[in-house]
């Protein structure tokens, strides 16, 4: 059986805001897997977060950052579902910590599923290729492939990156909170972020799900 830790006790608690005993509950029926604990707490329609994540945002914000100096900036645009939430000071504060999230930390996606096939088949044949370098057997290294293509995902990938202002929760994470907090659905759509002598990285529109 696995070992349910007080940490992701937490972690599922803040991408669901489900009760702690809930949340504790889900880990052990899914075995400690995060992603299926996630969906069973939405199937016994406890977790809040989750609950509006099917909803339609449609409002929201494009907002823009640009770092002292001129050297770097940034368009993001973050959706939610009502004009009234995305005139609200924590929303528009939401919005503003991504910008400087992108700033600071050159993701190159919203999340993984907007990463294109060829880019992902790339990345394995480089990490295989390493693998076989290292002197890995033969018989792991497609285990060892998928561990270090998360780690990959969690480098390129807005969503996944450790938050820069908060590296013990993702910008996903972050999001989940917003939602719960806000009530309303929230989707970071896109975003584009331009350093001065480089091109541009982006846009990068994450808002097909």
């Amino acid at each position: 059986m696995a070992t349910i830790t007080p940490q992701m006790v937490k972690e599922l608690r803040e991408r669901t805001q489900a009760g702690m005993m809930d949340c504790k509950r889900a880990l052990e029926e899914t075995g400690g897997d995060m992603e299926k604990a996630v969906d069973y707490l939405r199937q016994k329609g406890l977790a809040a977060a989750a609950k509006k994540a099917g909803r339609l945002a449609a409002d929201g914000l494009v907002d823009a950052y640009i770092h002292p100096g001129g050297r770097v900036g940034v368009l993001v645009e973050v959706n939610c579902e009502t004009d009234f939430v995305a005139k609200t000071e924590d929303f528009q504060e939401l919005v503003r910590d991504i910008a400087m999230h992108i700033a600071a930390m050159r993701p190159e996606y919203v999340r993984r599923e907007d990463i294109p096939a060829e880019v992902i088949e790339h990345e394995k044949r480089i990490l295989a290729s390493r693998a076989q370098e290292e002197g890995k057997p033969e018989h792991i290294i497609e285990k060892i492939v998928s561990g270090r293509l998360e780690k990959f995902y969690s480098e390129v990938c807005l969503l996944e990156q450790p938050f820069v202002k908060d590296p013990d929760k993702t910008v996903g994470q972050l999001v989940q909170e917003a939602i719960a907090k806000l009530g309303e659905n929230i989707q970071v759509r896109r975003f584009a972020r331009f350093e001065r002598g480089e091109g541009v990285a982006g846009p990068q529109d994450g808002a097909a799900e």
